[in-house]
């Protein structure tokens, strides 16, 4: 077949099989629902709502909002069903992408599908940001980082991005900082990006505002920037109905400090009880999930999940041998996975 590009053909499907279990660590979404109260607002708005008719054609009103809560140019915003499709954009008007490794696969497998340069650094010792490689390496084209990382949870440390930012606007590359688990660190990067046009942040919906199931991300980045990753992405591309969820959830944000501050208790007690564990070793994380090296995650994923629990093996990644990723679930979830952890050292 002579119908799609070449380099789409054999291209590996993202890492994600679905499995059923009872207590489900596996995704890092919030294990809290959104508030009834405000779950009932947004459907009554729903059913007000004209179905017939096209949403704003680039997100206007909610850009709006964004960047009267936010402090940020209206212009230098783009919201999009998840953040994983603002990266595909990304990847799509990129000269090159550039990486670490391991590192959120979406990354990769953007730049892949968008047949993009690609290029990715391994973490140092202690999952540390390889910041003399990276700034020798960064010649241009799209720097993805996620701060906080993931899959590890580190946090990198400021003056090492900022370090970055300076090196993208020598070179006239794009550093793109990815923020989906800031609410869980406690950080903000966006003075990064004001005044450097070479800085642009992604955030999401789908963690601390516990809207997984919705879809729904934006980027913060200099105007020019935005509107190329606007003609990117299709017109009309955020549905009316995650518009109206948003506007719920950005006019009652009080819900997310608790989800983190809850979020954030459970994950430092299951840490602890964690470092008395014989053979499994937790990384500090700042995120809402834990990183666990075991002496074998296929046994260990294997033992969890026949006591009901999912997690995410990560031991496919450079560096993570044995690791397995836990989310942070409720106090029930992680009893449940202490217990089944516990039990495999006396197994």
């Amino acid at each position: 077949m002579r119908a799609f590009k070449a380099h789409l053909w054999g291209l590996a499907p993202y890492p994600y099989k679905k499995v059923e279990a009872p207590v489900k660590l596996d995704q890092n979404e919030s294990p809290f629902d959104l508030p009834p109260s405000l779950k009932e607002e947004a459907l009554r708005r729903l059913a007000r709502l004209p179905w017939n008719r096209y949403p704003d054609i680039h997100a206007e009103s909610l850009r709006k909002r964004l960047a009267s809560l936010l402090d940020w140019p209206e212009e230098g915003i783009v919201l999009a069903p998840g953040s994983n499709l603002l990266i595909l954009a990304l990847s799509l008007a990129a000269e090159e992408v550039l990486d670490l490794s391991p590192t959120f696969p979406h990354y990769a497998h953007a730049a892949r599908m968008a047949g993009t340069p690609y290029r990715a650094m391994a973490l140092g010792e202690g999952f540390s940001l390889p910041l003399e490689e990276a700034l020798a390496l960064f010649q241009g084209g799209v720097f993805f980082l996620p701060n906080p990382h993931a899959p590890t949870g580190a946090l990198f440390p400021e003056e090492a991005l900022q370090a970055l930012a300076e090196r993208a606007k020598e070179v006239g590359g794009l550093l793109v900082v990815d923020e989906a688990y800031r609410e869980f660190a406690g950080t903000d990067l966006r003075h990064l990006g004001r005044g450097n046009p070479h800085v642009a942040l992604l955030r999401t919906f789908s963690k601390a505002y516990s809207l997984g199931g919705i879809r729904a991300g934006y980027l913060l980045a200099a105007p020019e920037v935005a509107q190329v990753v606007r003609e990117v992405l299709p017109p009309f591309v955020l549905p009316a109905h995650t518009g109206v969820v948003l506007e719920v959830v950005l006019e009652n944000p009080g819900y997310v400090q608790e989800v983190v501050e809850t979020v954030r208790a459970e994950r430092e007690r299951v840490y602890g009880r964690l470092l008395s564990h014989p053979t499994w070793r937790p990384y500090r994380s700042h995120t809402n999930f834990l990183l666990v090296r075991t002496p074998d995650a296929g046994e260990a994923f294997r033992h969890l999940l026949a006591q009901g629990v999912l997690v995410r093996r990560q031991d496919h990644y450079p560096g993570l041998s044995g690791c397995i990723r836990v989310t942070v679930g409720l106090k029930e979830e992680m009893d449940a996975f202490l217990k089944a952890a516990f039990e495999v050292a006396y197994a």
